[in-house]
């Protein structure tokens, strides 16, 4: 099974970028989209977002410019699944879950805190209530994979002059811990670097060319599964050829038929 992730800062903007194009091409089983900025029902007229072969699946923000999400699947999910149950996830559009025979797939973003000091303190609200989501998925009888932006950059080697950037958002120290919890006691897998352990493997970078050619930017996006998929993850990828937003597609091969 492969599974791509990408948040797509608007899904009409990667489309008119090439997205749609590149993904056919990638021969993806299911791929997960974030920060569509647009409604379900705003793109039913775009061609461009409906490949052949491909079921799709949104769920949409209340408002508009708000997150939104969706996945794209090949085969037919036995379920699809929309929210967590908690406002700051429902109301704009941040998590959706397609459940298959073996293996369920999410598509999620976290929110980001950079904005200001009130939006740092809702993003650590979110990710206490993600984390009880997170928790709540352990005790169930199958595997997951959570793929989406985190807006966090787990470790120094995931992030360019992470010294001069340990009192901003997405490399407090607060996040990192969470992030070491979720991949330490809770047992959940960083499945890119089970295969990929090297340094500068970014998945962001900011929206000014220099950053882009000389690689000065985070690791924010990610596939988190549960234990038992560790050993199944294959291959890892992230494609750089061509930019379709401020993110880069991360795609991951895993030993699991759907």
């Amino acid at each position: 099974m492969r599974v791509i992730t990408f948040n797509t800062q608007g899904i009409e903007q990667a489309a008119e970028r090439g997205f749609f194009d590149w993904m056919v091409q990638q021969d993806a089983d299911v791929v997960c989209l974030q920060d569509l900025r647009a409604k379900e029902y705003q793109l039913d007229d775009n061609l461009k977002l409906q490949p052949e072969g491909y079921h799709r699946f949104f769920f949409d923000a209340f408002e508009d410019g708000y997150s939104g999400v969706a996945i794209y699947s090949r085969v037919m999910p036995k379920a699809i699944m929309t929210g967590m149950g908690f406002e700051l996830c429902d109301f704009h559009g941040r998590f959706i879950q397609a459940d298959f025979d073996k293996v369920s797939v999410a598509s999620l973003t976290i929110p980001s805190g950079l904005a200001s000091d009130e939006a740092q303190a809702v993003k650590r609200d979110y990710m206490q209530q993600f984390m009880g989501h997170l928790k709540k998925t352990l005790r169930k009888r199958r595997d997951f994979i959570f793929a989406g932006t985190y807006q966090i950059a787990h470790r120094p080697i995931d992030l360019s002059n992470w010294y001069v950037n340990q009192k901003v958002s997405g490399f407090l120290e607060d996040e990192r811990a969470w992030m070491d919890e979720v991949l330490g006691e809770m047992g959940y897998v960083d499945a890119f670097r089970e295969i990929n352990k090297a340094e500068r493997q970014f998945t962001w970078w900011p929206d000014y060319n220099r950053a882009w050619k000389l690689n000065e930017g985070a690791r924010l996006d990610y596939q988190l599964t549960t234990a038992n998929i560790r050993p199944l993850v294959k291959d890892v990828q992230v494609y750089r050829e061509q930019r379709f937003s401020e993110h880069a597609p991360l795609t991951i091969d895993y030993a699991i038929d759907i």
